[in-house]
C-alpha cells in the first residue's frame, strides 16, 4: 500500500475514533443531565403532593387553627434568625480576612516605598545627569557599557515599583470599599436581628396564650384524652393519604438498604426516652418520645428523601423520610425544619431542631418508624445505649 493511502487511512481512523469519543461523552453528559432533570421533578412532585396535603389538615376548631399559625410563624422566625446569624458570622469571618489582607498590602507597599527610596538614593549618588557623565568620564568602552547597564536595570526597577505600588493603592481602595459593604450589611444585620428577637418573643407569647386556651377547654382528663385519641385518628388519615400517595409517584424512592440496619440505626437525638412504643395514650401511641433541649439538632437516621415537612394537629412540626422499601421514619414537635419535600438527606444530615410544637409543654422529640404504613417499634430500629 502506498504510503499516501496509509496516512489517508491512518487520518480517518483517528479522525473516527474521536469522533466516537465525543460522542460517548456527549452521551454522558446528556444521560447526567437527564438524570438531574428527573430528580428535580420527583422533588417538585413530591413538593406538590406535600402542600396538597397539607392543604387537607384543617385544624377543627378556632385554637387548634390559631396554634397552627402561631407555631408556623415561630417556626419561620427561628429559621430566619439562624439565617441572619449564619450571615453575620460569615461577614465576621470576611472582614477579618479582609483586615488582614489589608494589613499584608499596606506591609507589602511599606516595604515597595523603602526600596524605591533606595534606589532614588542610588541614583541621586550618580547626580542629575549620569549619561552625560558616564560619557564624559569613561575611557574605557567596557566599563562604559556595564555603567550604562546599571543606569538601565535602576531605571527598570524604579517603574516596576512605581508599577506596584500603583497596584497595591488600587487594592488597597477595593479593600477598604469591601471593608465598608461589609461593615454596611452587618449594621443591618444587627437591626434585623434585633426585630427578629422581638417578633420571637412576640410570637413565643402568643403561643404561650393559645396553649393555655386550649388546655383550659378540658373539663376533665378524660376530655383531653378524648381529644388526643381525635387528633391521633386525624394523623392516622393523614398518614394514611402520605402513604397512598407516595405508591402514586411516577419515581418511587430507591431502596436504601435500611433493613439491614436494624437494631443499628444512630438515635436522631440525644435525651431520655420520656414515652416508649404503645406505653402512652394519645398521639405518642405509636412511637416514642426522647426529651432534649429546645433547639438541639436533630438529626436524619438514615438516608431517604423527605416526603413531608408541615405542621400537623397533635404532632406540631413534622417532617417524614422515605427510605424506600415502604418503610418510613416521622420526627415531630420540631422547632423548625431544617430541610424540605423533596429533598435528599443522608444518614446525620440535621433535619430539624428540637421544640414543642403541636402545644407540648416541654421541649423534646417524637420519632416512629413505619413499614407499609404500619407503626413498628422504633427501640428495635435504634441502637442501644
Amino acid at each position: 500500500m502506498p504510503m499516501w493511502q496509509r496516512l489517508a487511512r491512518t487520518a480517518l481512523l483517528a479522525t473516527a475514533l474521536l469522533t466516537l469519543g465525543y460522542s460517548s461523552t456527549a452521551m454522558a453528559q446528556q444521560d447526567e443531565q437527564a438524570a438531574r432533570e428527573q430528580l428535580d421533578a420527583i422533588g417538585q412532585e413530591i413538593d406538590a403532593m406535600a402542600k396538597r396535603l397539607s392543604a387537607t389538615d384543617q385544624a377543627r376548631n378556632s385554637a387548634q387553627h390559631e396554634l397552627r399559625e402561631v407555631e408556623t410563624e415561630l417556626a419561620q422566625t427561628h429559621q430566619r434568625l439562624d439565617q441572619l446569624q449564619a450571615e453575620r458570622r460569615q461577614l465576621a469571618d470576611e472582614t477579618t480576612q479582609l483586615r488582614q489582607h489589608r494589613e499584608r498590602l499596606e506591609g507589602e507597599r511599606d516595604a515597595q516605598y523603602a526600596a524605591l527610596g533606595q534606589q532614588l538614593a542610588a541614583l541621586y549618588r550618580l547626580g542629575p545627569t549620569p549619561q552625560l557623565k558616564l560619557l564624559l568620564n569613561q575611557s574605557d568602552p567596557a566599563e562604559l557599557d556595564r555603567m550604562q547597564a546599571y543606569l538601565n536595570r535602576l531605571t527598570q526597577a524604579r517603574q516596576q515599583r512605581l508599577t506596584d505600588i500603583a497596584r497595591l493603592d488600587t487594592a488597597l481602595v477595593d479593600t477598604e470599599q469591601a471593608l465598608a459593604e461589609r461593615q454596611t450589611r452587618l449594621d443591618a444585620l444587627a437591626d434585623e436581628l434585633e426585630a427578629q428577637s422581638a417578633l420571637l418573643a412576640r410570637r413565643t407569647e402568643e403561643r404561650r396564650s393559645v396553649v393555655t386556651t386550649l388546655d383550659d377547654r378540658y373539663e376533665s382528663e378524660a376530655d383531653r384524652l378524648a381529644d388526643l385519641s381525635q387528633s391521633r385518628e386525624q394523623a392516622e388519615q393523614q398518614l394514611r393519604a402520605i402513604q397512598a400517595e407516595l405508591a402514586r409517584l411516577a419515581e418511587p424512592t430507591p431502596t436504601t438498604h435500611i433493613t439491614r440496619t436494624q437494631g443499628d440505626l444512630p438515635w436522631p437525638v440525644q435525651g431520655s426516652i420520656t414515652a416508649s412504643f404503645q406505653r402512652r395514650n394519645g398521639v405518642h401511641y405509636n412511637g416514642i418520645v426522647i426529651q432534649a433541649s429546645e433547639g438541639t439538632a436533630v438529626t436524619a437516621v438514615h438516608s431517604g428523601r423527605v416526603v413531608f415537612a408541615d405542621w400537623m394537629r397533635g404532632f406540631g412540626n413534622l417532617l417524614i423520610i422515605d427510605h424506600g422499601d415502604q418503610i418510613m421514619t416521622l420526627y415531630a414537635h420540631l422547632q423548625q425544619f431544617s430541610a424540605r419535600p423533596g429533598q435528599q438527606v443522608s444518614r446525620g444530615d440535621e433535619i430539624g431542631r428540637v421544640g414543642s410544637s403541636g402545644g407540648q409543654a416541654s421541649p423534646s422529640l417524637y420519632f416512629e418508624v413505619r413499614h407499609s404504613g404500619e407503626p413498628i417499634n422504633p427501640q428495635r430500629w435504634i441502637a442501644r445505649r
